[in-house]
């Protein structure tokens, strides 16, 4: 996307729980309070999230105290050199890959952050929906 930012939460298979986008601009962390905040709403049940090393400092505390969620920080270790696949990381590298599939996403067609969420959910929406149709062999 051009001059936006994706921010998502998925569970331990890779599916689509919550969508944040916002503009390049915004830090993760500011993204990470909304993000966070999203969460409970639908998904009150979650106490752990893994997050990349962008949320660190005080959306830790923001997230224990304010949502009772557990924010565990999955770093790159410093002695790794070139590419190395980071824990839990790679199931939403995975989920991008997968939603980079439906072409509407491919490209940066939409004019304001709220279709683009929306447009995320429907490519994931038709994405579960293949799975759970398709027949077993």
């Amino acid at each position: 996307m051009n001059g936006r930012k994706r921010h998502i939460v998925v569970d331990a298979l890779g599916l689509l729980l919550t969508v944040l986008v916002t503009a390049a601009c915004v830090t993760d962390r500011e993204a990470g309070r909304t993000l966070l905040a999203r969460l409970p709403q639908q998904h009150w049940r979650i106490t752990l999230v893994w997050a990349d090393g962008g949320c660190t400092g005080c959306l830790l505390d923001f997230a224990r105290n304010a949502w009772r969620i557990a924010l565990t920080v999955v770093r790159r270790n410093d002695d790794a050199a070139g590419f190395t696949v980071l824990p839990k990381r790679w199931l939403v590298e995975r989920m991008f890959a997968w939603l980079m599939r439906s072409r509407r996403l491919a490209r940066d067609y939409e004019a304001r952050t709220d279709t683009s969420e929306t447009m995320i959910r429907w490519s994931m929406s038709m994405l579960m929906s293949r799975r759970l149709a398709r027949r077993e062999h």
